[in-house]
């Protein structure tokens, strides 16, 4: 009986409704709004996501919004979080940094994408492992996560690994004193590797980005990405994280609110466009959002952003992510027109990043009709 009575509390709300903001929202965060039935949703299967965090099926979840054409269909907050909240995003930040990236080479202050990073610090020189390979390294190379520099978060033994970087004061020079990697037997070379690259996640390589956009532009990265993207989404209030030495940190820990990630998504569906303004050139957000390397089978992989796959209506649909530990989520899925935010704090656990893309599967797209 009382878990009738508690379902039933959550599919009223659902069906009253799915958009609820608590009292600390902001006329001036508003989002254009709709019911799930207009958007083409089932609400009992939405109802899903507050039954989960009811019954603990999901932890740790601070927030899950879903929008359809720019709409905003359902919102909820969980664990003390509101729409106020500013969320910790953690790598969800690089697809960021690709954006700005964009936004610069658009503004002429990096010729394009093929321009080697290593050019925009000419003061500096490997002091270890010099080597000429290094001063051929692009953009194109570190958005990938495909240089040849031997950066791997994934593998603890790894010189470029995260944590290694953390604990030195200049993170600009660690990442051009990594070696160049090599290829043994067993680990595919780029030209063996789907579309010509040999994917390995390194988070150096998208702190050296946002320094180089620095230098390139003129201003510090949070300063442009005001100027670049924040404001002409609506965006105006987020928390930054910085390096020892003062970079903004283009690879992590960027906050936003749940609403403001949403505006990103949609912006990316709109092929860089919001609100009848063309934040990002729809060409860099074509490329962006096109497949650049496998870091895993049935995974791709774009400029600083995932692929990843899931079903709609048993047939096999690609969702565009981006994502952070924990299991922090921007999906958007241009051909069906929607995105969804996740966020959550369950940092380092291994359940963050499955029980995020088991309700997106399970609460979100199998309620998209």
């Amino acid at each position: 009986m009382q878990l009738h009575i508690k379902r039933c509390y959550i599919l009223a709300g659902v069906l009253l409704g799915s958009v609820t903001a608590n009292a600390t929202d902001l006329a001036s965060d508003s989002l254009p709004t709709t019911t799930p039935a207009s958007a083409g949703f089932d609400a009992t299967v939405l109802a899903g996501i507050d039954q989960g965090m009811a019954e603990g099926d999901y932890r740790k979840l601070s927030s899950v919004l879903v929008l359809r054409h720019g709409q905003l269909v359902f919102e909820r907050y969980f664990e003390g979080a509101d729409a106020a909240t500013l969320h910790n995003t953690r790598s969800l930040t690089k697809s960021v940094t690709a954006m700005l990236l964009g936004a610069a080479i658009d503004r002429g202050a990096i010729a394009d994408v093929k321009s080697p990073v290593f050019d925009f610090f000419p003061e500096r020189q490997p002091v270890q492992h010099a080597d000429p390979r290094k001063t051929a390294i692009s953009f194109e190379d570190l958005v990938t996560m495909s240089s040849l520099l031997e950066c791997d978060d994934d593998n603890q033994f790894s010189r470029g690994n995260e944590e290694r970087m953390y604990l030195v004061e200049d993170w600009i020079q660690f990442g051009m004193d990594l070696p160049i990697k090599g290829f043994p037997a067993w680990i595919p070379a780029p030209g063996q590797s789907p579309h010509g690259r040999a994917f390995s996640y390194c988070t150096a390589g998208s702190v050296m980005i946002g320094a180089a956009i620095e230098r390139a532009t003129g201003q510090r990265l949070d300063r442009f990405a005001d100027t670049a993207l924040h404001q002409p989404l609506g965006i105006d209030e987020v928390e930054w994280q910085f390096t020892p030495t003062g970079n903004a940190m283009g690879g992590g820990g960027l906050a936003y609110r749940s609403r403001d990630l949403a505006r990103l998504g949609v912006m990316l569906a709109n092929g860089g466009r919001y609100d009848n303004k063309q934040v990002l050139p729809a060409s860099w957000v074509t490329a962006m959002l096109t497949p650049s390397a496998v870091p895993r089978p049935g995974f791709e992989y774009g400029y600083l952003i995932w692929r990843a796959p899931f079903e709609h209506k048993g047939k096999p649909v690609m969702a565009w992510a981006m994502a952070g530990n924990g299991g922090n989520y921007v999906f958007i899925v241009p051909e069906l027109d929607l995105v969804a935010v996740i966020t959550s704090t369950a940092y380092g656990e291994s359940y963050g990043h499955p029980q995020s893309h088991t309700l997106f599967q399970r609460d979100i797209l199998n309620a998209l009709q």
